[in-house]
């Protein structure tokens, strides 16, 4: 009997949607990297780039043309995080409901823990 091992990060279904069509548009075989750096106005932030560098440490997340990188250091903040994509009267984004977020700012790319 196989067991079903959750991801330590998650993609909503917009989210997969719209990384896979931002992937299908680059040249290469791109991914899209999200990483955590000190910074922002709640004292970290999230960082979105489209690389095609891959580290054998990465976690990666693969999910109907949906490539994401998180690194180890970066996977310490994300944990248990689910990454969206909302478009709204307030403009399109990407957004990560982090249950390790104790606060975040307005913008919803910074937090604190």
């Amino acid at each position: 009997m196989s067991e079903t091992v959750a991801q330590p990060v998650t993609l909503s279904t917009s989210a997969v949607k719209r990384i896979s069509s931002i992937l299908a548009k680059s040249d290469g075989h791109p991914s899209l990297r999200i990483s955590v750096e000190g910074g922002g106005c709640s004292g970290f932030s999230y960082k979105y780039d489209l690389t095609e560098a891959r580290e054998d440490d990465d976690l990666v997340i693969e999910t109907d043309g949906a490539r994401v990188l998180v690194d180890p250091v970066s996977l310490v903040y994300l944990e248990g995080s689910v990454v969206d994509f909302v478009d709204d009267l307030m403009g399109q984004s990407f957004q990560i409901r982090n249950p390790n977020a104790v606060a975040s700012c307005g913008c919803g790319t910074s937090f604190s823990i």
